[in-house]
């Protein structure tokens, strides 16, 4: 288990200090097209500032996370001692990569100062029938996480001064969720965004699986044809907004948009939106 351990470590080392290929590639192809002098300045300043990290081996942002695990489990391995071993590397992490302490008990609001705490890092797994391990880290900003939504629909939104628009069961309504989050959101977020966005019948089942959709490479194409056009859709209208990079402005608001949908109960439709900054940092590691 110390060469999973030590490999772990790795992987918080990569997910902090390397932007993803396909996350830069979008960010580099948005500047080339942009003709907002501020916005192009600031992606300009982006690219710049991932360069640097990746040379210097240095985090991309002050703010390295709260660290998110998705896990695939091979069938007899423990569970708990996968998460004892990625709570042992994160420790670790926190002093060679270096990851800023960001766990803080909620009761005594002291910091722990290692980045493990209770439920801190958080770690999903899964049993698989692969036998190899797979680990894949997202390390999730504070600021984005805070423009995340949730809906519960048919739901009234509002769309100006003393107007408002009822948000029914159907994609449409999912379509007008989307954009409200992200008109709220504005640029407090650091975009452009990868949003995902998910569709269920329980408040915990949607919030999970939006963040999960923020792992998907954003070149990717959903195998529904129908949450394939949605996505495209929503992408396409959110980069209308003209909120743009950082909030300067711009033709790119977002660079993604992934979407799921889990089935639900008939009474309820639940519609979650995530969002991840600029600086999507996620990683996998197959052990």
């Amino acid at each position: 288990m110390l060469k999973l351990r030590d490999g772990i470590v790795e992987l918080y080392r990569k997910v902090a200090t390397s932007i993803p290929t396909d996350v830069e590639e979008a960010l580099k192809r948005t500047q080339a097209e942009e003709s907002g002098p501020l916005a192009r300045e600031s992606l300009d300043i982006i690219l710049k500032n991932i360069s640097l990290a990746r040379t210097t081996s240095r985090p991309l942002c002050q703010d390295t996370g709260f660290p998110v695990f998705f896990v695939k489990v091979p069938k007899g391995l423990s569970h708990q001692l996968i998460r004892e071993v990625i709570r042992d590397a994160t420790r670790l992490a926190t002093q060679k990569v270096p990851l800023r302490p960001n766990a803080v008990n909620s009761i005594t609001e002291k910091n722990t100062g290692d980045n493990v705490g209770e439920l801190f890092p958080l770690i999903y797994t899964e049993e698989v029938s692969e036998q190899t391990l797979t680990v894949d880290l997202m390390l999730k900003g504070g600021g984005s996480e805070n423009l995340g939504q949730l809906y519960k629909l048919p739901a009234v939104l509002d769309i100006g001064e003393d107007e408002r628009v009822t948000a029914e069961r159907d994609f449409e309504g999912v379509r007008m969720c989307v954009m409200d989050a992200v008109f709220k959101a504005q640029g407090k977020g650091c975009p452009p965004y990868t949003i995902g966005i998910a569709i269920g019948g329980a408040k915990d089942q949607v919030t999970a699986l939006s963040k999960r959709q923020l792992m998907r490479r954003l070149n990717d194409m959903h195998p529904d044809v129908a949450l394939a056009a949605l996505e495209a859709r929503i992408l396409q209208e959110v980069n209308t907004l003209g909120i743009g990079s950082l909030g300067f402005g711009g033709r790119t608001t977002a660079i993604g948009v992934k979407i799921a949908a889990a089935d639900r109960h008939p009474a309820s439709y639940f519609v979650d939106v995530s969002f991840a900054c600029w600086a999507n940092r996620r990683g996998k590691l197959i052990w």
